[in-house]
């Protein structure tokens, strides 16, 4: 669950439920990051980044088929493993 409560003198504060596993990571990562906050920024812009990749690369495939017929979905499937660990 996510709640989000304002604080006018800092902005926007959100509140979230993290499992036993989510807190542990956290925590091994704060060391790198500074601290909680930072940490959390950081997953965000890289899952932003990710996303943006992932428009970019289906982009990529429209316009590919549009100018040079289907494409081999086993090969998008195996190019989606390498660059997105998906």
């Amino acid at each position: 669950m996510l709640r989000t409560y304002y604080d006018l003198s800092m902005g926007q504060t959100t509140t979230i439920r993290l499992s036993d596993e989510d807190r542990r990571l956290l925590a091994q990562l704060v060391s790198e990051y500074g601290d909680q906050s930072n940490v959390i920024r950081q997953g965000i812009r890289r899952l932003a980044e990710e996303q943006r990749q992932r428009q970019e690369l289906r982009a990529l495939l429209r316009d590919w088929e549009a100018e040079s017929g289907p494409v081999d979905e086993e090969m998008v499937a195996e190019m989606s493993r390498r660059y997105f660990n998906r």
